[in-house]
């Protein structure tokens, strides 16, 4: 018992002696604070910041809250309806039933004005028999369609409300660089006031093939739905309306294209202001670079617009671009691919002036141009749309005269006479048509009736084979 008392005195002793060698010898002074909270702070268990924060990283990811917010508010539900009539079956003829069947179709559309103009695609509204339009704040009205231009598919409505409405700003889509963050927004499934972000793909994107459109392309998610809505950038300024995705499935997959917005701007100003849409005409013919192109012309450049032909009585024409000459620039719009051009083409009209830096024999001319009316190019005849010959299908087919059919509407010259797009006419009553300026002085000289005075057509048809029609 003596033993064990004195081991735990023993190590009871030791353990005094190494604590306190411990606390004089080896542990540092340390203060301790005491932690008071402010009469406005909360207590909190864990690190907790109540500041309101902008933007997280402000170098790298912007800050979308604000133009998200715009563009919300000037960002509308359209809805169409039409009247679709089925066949009438036995069935529907016995029970006495309607074959007319309402459908809903939906989209979107922006208010650009306080009075209540608002911008949309043409398919959207194409076909209603009544539009409804409800705001974001849920009020609804009944819109008036002012106009539509189906080329661009762009439409122009208008709602009367009782107050002044929030509206987009019109941003520059020519100043939109690729890599730019935007907003789509829209009511893609009938989601309303749906807000996706992403970049700008590319520029001056066409779909169809034929070089008549210029897109903006972009990743933000579009969605059935969306057709109509704002492309918005940061600022949350207006610099698109999406209007198409290209999808196997009919929805998003990555790819989605906006009208930009100098290019829609312009249509609704012409439809105010005129009634239908003006085009401003430079009046040359030609195609792209590329590496194969740029050889076989003889060029050292692989960008730009080659100039192979210049349209007689247009700008061009008077300002003096050549056949030969290289288009580098349009303004400030470098060319590129022919969408560049058609499309900054698209947001002028007639007499507006641009100038045109070139090459010509390897030397830089800067030319400005004035640009013409679409008359210069074509002329409507006996229903048909006829224009110019290009110089280089005159020297292929040996042709000295003539004008080219480019649509015919006269269904009696086309059912009982074969004249279809890409006859030759080349004489009218005997006399010698050289380019459409002859058929305007025609109808000049002999007034709306001269279709009936009418008597002997002579064309060249798709073959080559030259042909007379006598009409009694």
């Amino acid at each position: 018992m003596k033993k064990i008392l004195t081991l735990i005195l023993v190590s009871a002793l030791g353990g005094i002696m190494t604590l306190s060698a411990y606390k004089f010898f080896i542990e540092k002074d340390s203060q301790i604070q005491i932690a008071t909270n402010s009469p406005d702070s909360t207590l909190s268990y864990f690190p907790t910041s109540h500041k309101a924060v902008a933007s997280y990283g402000t170098l790298n990811v912007p800050d979308f809250t604000e133009a998200a917010n715009d563009a919300v508010h000037s960002v509308v539900h359209v809805k169409n309806l039409t009247i679709s009539r089925a066949p009438m079956t036995l069935q529907d003829l016995f029970m006495g039933r309607n074959t007319e069947r309402a459908q809903v179709g939906t989209g979107s559309g922006v208010i650009i004005s306080p009075d209540g103009y608002i911008i949309t695609n043409n398919h959207v509204i194409n076909g209603a028999q009544k539009l409804s339009i409800t705001l974001n704040d849920n009020r609804t009205y009944d819109a008036e369609l002012i106009g539509t231009d189906e080329k661009t598919d762009i439409a122009l409505l208008k709602i009367d409300a009782e107050t002044d409405l929030s509206f987009a700003t019109f941003g520059d889509s020519d100043q939109a660089k690729v890599g730019e963050w935007v907003l789509a927004v829209g009511n893609p499934f009938n989601l309303t006031s749906t807000v996706t972000a992403g970049i700008i793909s590319a520029k001056s994107r066409d779909l169809s093939g034929v070089n008549s459109q210029s897109f903006i392309q972009t990743d933000a998610a579009v969605n059935p739905g969306n057709s109509g809505g704002a492309l918005v950038n940061t600022r949350g300024e207006l610099i698109g309306i999406n209007t198409a995705i290209t999808s196997q499935t009919g929805s998003y997959i990555g790819y989605s294209f906006a009208v930009p917005s100098n290019i829609a701007r312009k249509v609704v100003e012409d439809i105010m202001e005129f009634g239908n849409v003006q085009k401003g005409v430079l009046g040359v013919r030609g195609g792209e670079l590329n590496s194969k192109s740029a050889e076989t012309l003889e060029v050292n450049t692989t960008q730009g617009f080659y100039v192979s032909d210049v349209e007689a009585r247009s700008g061009a024409e008077k300002a003096g671009v050549k056949e030969g000459d290289i288009i580098k620039k349009i303004d400030n719009i470098t060319i590129s691919k022919f969408s560049d051009l058609s499309g900054y083409l698209s947001t002028k009209r007639p007499n507006d002036v641009v100038t045109l830096t070139l090459i010509r024999n390897g030397a830089e001319k800067i030319i400005p141009v004035t640009l013409s009316k679409t008359e210069i190019l074509t002329v409507d005849f006996l229903n048909m749309q006829l224009r110019n010959i290009p110089d280089d299908l005159k020297k292929s087919a040996n042709i000295t005269n003539g004008v080219v059919v480019v649509k015919n509407e006269n269904y009696a010259l086309y059912k009982n006479l074969g004249i279809n797009r890409g006859y030759i006419i080349t004489e009218i009553n005997d006399q010698k048509i050289n380019d459409v300026e002859d058929i305007i002085k025609l109808k000049q000289q002999h007034g709306e009736d001269f279709d009936k005075k009418l008597k002997k057509l002579s064309i060249i048809n798709k073959s080559g084979q030259k042909e007379s029609f006598i009409f009694k």
